[in-house]
């Protein structure tokens, strides 16, 4: 607890600290914008006052005036840009507070990755709204948001890949201003879910323009023919008109270029404009001083022979931005006029993809594995209670010591522990409504996905094998696929069993066996699933309300036990402890629930 409020005190500061700078910040922004006005002002005043005094004296009055105000324009955009940083630092360091507090509302919860298809992902709730991926996520680009989303939904499976993951979290976890830095440069241009798709689109595309050699000639030829156009002129040689008609020419034949160009601007030029901002994320991750093994294969990924990865990028933006230049007409004409500058500026843009294209989607999932891991050091940070599992290569043991719900209040949860020490094995688990069979099998789940993920857990001790991750929770009837909530779950059962004959090791969570179908069918086709299972020699939990099932320890002595969740009713109260003991539930409340809400019950 005393390391938890050390967390807190230093958001604490951090906010107190950066809302200082903030106003400092924006005092600073007003007395420029005062100075600049009064020089604006002082500067149009010398200009009238000095106009029968010649050219000399007006261009001196407007150097004294108008020079120091540009430069407070330059200043200020540099202000401005401050205000925006410090104002997203205050606002990240505020938003750790809350989700320290519970409240994880103002991330982003994935709702769009929900897939109750999914093999554990929508029976966990691992998306939407008070969702595992909103406690955790604190990405800032949506190539990160992709990436963490992936990393639940496809979990690691070999011990040396979540311990090489484990140490890159343990690594960041204290990092905090890297962390921080990292998420606010990518908060200031936070980009749209299509951009990955769209920059990789355009790396991957042909040249058009310098894949034909007349239009690489066609900047110099035009800018050879205009300067011997103007010595001619000069010497007198030729009349101006002539010139004057050909450079109009010029400027007329550049529309030819102009439609392509401005549809390559139109569908790639906002999005690579993001560029400048993943340029930043790089450069950050560039100087990390980050030693563990996914930080060294996230550099190889930024890695290049030729410069730096950062600079590179930022070379795009540059080039992108110039090529904005051609939105003011009567720029684009007089230098399309001169040489073909469109047309140079587009083949600049291409050669540069030339150079890059290859190495563009490593620099994408360089940022966005970056930016995941930033979200699971954090979660690390925020929770100094929490363990790092051990992943044991044993394909029998998946132990936990007073293992909690993380989105639970710290202090309402009520933990409990998990023993599975051989294979096959199985925790059949009963107990009343609402005693807290289907929390334990969501803590379980949860605590074995981030075990599984590279992330600490909400437990005292954990220690697993990674197999596959298996649910199935809550299925629903499909009215689009004409499925009956019956058959659902008869597939997700099937799935498993062909997944078990197909040699996959799993690790299953089953809550309430075939439910859709009458309880003399349930019981029956219950014993023989566990039974089959049991001759698969795989691991899980199953929850259910049918005594029945805990007889199977009879018949299977060492590799099924039995645990229960008991309710107890004292003074006409139902009274839950939510903790987990061995043996067979006896106090059902179903009867007693109905009559506490007015429905006659017929003894």
């Amino acid at each position: 607890m005393e390391e938890l409020n050390r967390i807190e005190q230093y958001y604490l500061q951090n906010i107190s600290i950066t809302n200082e700078k903030l106003d400092k910040n924006k005092r600073n922004i007003y007395l420029i914008s005062i100075i600049r006005l009064f020089l604006f002002i002082l500067g149009v005043i010398g200009i009238i006052y000095c106009w029968s005094s010649g050219w000399e004296v007006i261009a001196i009055a407007a150097i004294i005036t108008f020079v120091p105000f540009f430069i407070l324009v330059k200043k200020h955009n540099t202000l401005f840009y401050r205000k925006e940083y410090l104002e997203k630092l205050s606002r990240i360091n505020k938003q750790e507070l809350e989700a320290i507090n519970g409240d994880t509302s103002s991330f982003e919860d994935g709702h769009e990755f929900i897939d109750d298809t999914h093999l554990y992902s929508y029976d966990l709730d691992l998306f939407g709204k008070l969702s595992l991926f909103q406690c955790i996520n604190r990405t800032s680009t949506q190539l990160g948001k992709n990436t963490l989303a992936s990393w639940f939904m496809n979990h690691l499976d070999k011990k040396k890949n979540i311990e090489t993951r484990q140490e890159a979290v343990k690594e960041l976890a204290p990092k905090i201003k890297l962390r921080q830095e990292f998420r606010i440069l990518g908060l200031l241009y936070a980009g749209t879910p299509t951009d990955e798709g769209e920059i990789v689109k355009w790396a991957q595309s042909p040249s058009y323009f310098r894949s034909k050699t007349i239009f690489q000639m066609l900047p110099a030829i035009v800018f050879v023919t205009n300067v011997v156009l103007v010595c001619l002129t000069i010497a007198n040689i030729i009349p101006s008109s002539i010139s004057g008609m050909i450079f109009v020419s010029f400027i007329l034949s550049s529309f030819i270029f102009s439609k392509k160009i401005t549809k390559l601007q139109v569908i790639y030029g906002k999005r690579l404009q993001i560029l400048g901002t993943y340029a930043k994320l790089i450069r950050t991750i560039e100087q990390a001083e980050l030693q563990s093994s996914s930080f060294k294969e996230i550099k190889k990924l930024i890695h290049s022979e030729q410069r730096n990865s950062s600079e590179a990028i930022r070379d795009l933006s540059k080039l992108m931005n110039q090529l904005d230049r051609r939105n003011n007409i009567i720029i684009a004409m007089v230098l399309n006029g001169l040489f073909f500058w469109e047309l140079r500026q587009i083949m600049k843009i291409e050669n540069w993809k030339e150079s890059y294209a290859e190495e563009m989607p490593k620099w994408l999932e360089a940022i966005g594995k970056m930016d995941a891991l930033c979200s699971l050091a954090t979660f690390a940070y925020n929770h100094p209670d929490y363990t790092y599992p051990q992943i044991n290569s044993s394909p029998s043991c998946i132990k936990g010591e007073k293992l909690g719900h993380p989105l639970m209040n710290r202090d309402k949860c009520v933990k409990n522990d998990l023993t599975i020490e051989k294979q096959p094995f199985f925790i059949i688990v009963t107990g009343a409504n609402m005693a807290g069979k289907s929390t334990y099998l969501r803590t379980v789940g949860i605590n074995y996905l981030l075990a599984c993920i590279g992330s600490p857990v909400c437990a005292s001790q954990m220690e697993i094998h990674p197999a596959k991750l298996i649910t199935c929770l809550h299925t629903s009837d499909s009215l689009t696929g004409n499925e009956s909530y019956f058959f659902a779950e008869l597939k997700r059962l099937k799935l498993i069993i062909d997944k078990l004959n197909a040699n996959e090791d799993l690790f299953i969570i089953l809550d309430e066996i075939l439910k859709g179908t009458n309880s003399v069918d349930k019981q029956k086709g219950s014993l023989a699933l566990i039974k089959q299972f049991m001759s698969l020699q795989t691991n899980g939990i199953i929850a259910t309300h049918d005594l029945a099932l805990s007889s199977l320890q009879n018949s299977f002595p060492n590799n099924i036990r039995n645990y229960c969740f008991e309710a107890d009713i004292n003074n006409d109260e139902l009274i839950f402890s939510y903790k987990m003991k061995e043996g067979v539930a006896e106090n059902m409340n179903a009867c007693f629930l109905m009559k506490k809400m007015g429905i006659a019950v017929v003894e």
